[in-house]
Order: C-alpha cells, then sequence, then structure tokens
C-alpha cells in the first residue's frame, strides 16, 4: 500500500502530466495534440512496467494505483491566455516542486531521481511525437519545445 495521501497522490501524478500538457501546448496543431497525447499516454502507461522498483511511480501509476480510485487524473484547467503567455509552463514548475516537496524523505534519492527523469521524459515523449509540419510531419522538436524542455529540465535538475 502506498505512504502517499490521495492529495499527494493527486500532486505526484500532476507533474508529469502538466509537463506533458504544458510542452503539447507551446505549439498547438489539431494532428500534432493528438499525436503529443498519445505519445503522454504511452508514457504514462508503460511508467509502473519501466520503474518497478521506484515507489513513487508504483504509488502513482502502477495498475492497482489507477484501480484504486485514489488517482483520478482531473481535466487541467487550462487558461488560454497561460498558454500564450507561457504561464502553463510556471504553473507546470510549480507542480513539479510540489510533487518532489510530496516525495522528499519519502522515497530514496535514486527514487526521486528517477521519478524526476520519469517527468521530464514525459516532456520529451510530447515533444519528439510529432513535428511542426502538415499532420505531424517536419522537425519534431520545435524552438518553444525545446525552450520549454530547457525549462523543465533546470527545475528538476537534471
Amino acid at each position: 500500500m502506498s505512504n502517499y495521501t490521495p492529495a499527494e497522490l493527486q500532486t505526484l501524478v500532476k507533474a508529469p502530466m502538466m509537463t506533458g500538457l504544458s510542452v503539447a501546448m507551446v505549439d498547438l496543431g489539431i494532428v500534432s495534440t493528438a499525436i503529443e497525447a498519445a505519445a503522454m499516454s504511452k508514457q504514462i502507461a508503460g511508467a509502473a512496467e519501466k520503474y518497478p522498483a521506484n515507489s513513487i511511480i508504483q504509488a502513482t501509476f502502477s495498475e492497482a494505483a489507477m484501480k484504486s480510485g485514489d488517482v483520478k487524473l482531473d481535466k487541467p484547467d487550462i487558461k488560454p491566455e497561460d498558454v500564450k503567455s507561457g504561464a502553463m509552463i510556471d504553473h507546470a514548475i510549480a507542480d513539479i516542486t510540489a510533487a518532489l516537496a510530496v516525495v522528499a524523505g519519502k522515497a530514496s534519492d535514486t527514487e526521486i531521481a528517477e521519478y524526476k527523469q520519469f517527468i521530464y521524459n514525459c516532456g520529451t515523449a510530447v515533444a519528439e511525437a510529432a513535428g511542426s509540419g502538415l499532420f505531424g510531419s517536419g522537425s519534431k522538436v520545435s524552438a518553444a519545445e525545446a525552450a520549454a524542455l530547457d525549462r523543465f529540465k533546470t527545475a528538476l535538475g537534471l
């Protein structure tokens, strides 16, 4: 069983979700956003398998955690002005900071390092999923996505 409260679990789920979503939102395109959403889902779905010994990821993304009802993937409250201004990335960094505060002292340094990498991987999977061209073709990581990823890398201390 998890040593995190339902509220803490929400915080732990929100950090990677908002990181990926923020990267998707910096370059909006109907087709590319769908491709990016699929890439994000794949990262989340494969997390428990990829990190079998990580208590943070197991508590939040394992099949048991998802079935328990303690973890809910709520629809994020995204304002168009936050996307345009870049505030969405600031909000995601605040979510990361909150999540890292939750795991401090509850997980090993190795688990925290893996969780940080997982959060960052959610962003990179989205950035690399679709290009900026027609139907998601073209250069995969845009300048705006690269800038967002740099900010996340710094926030995560990677």
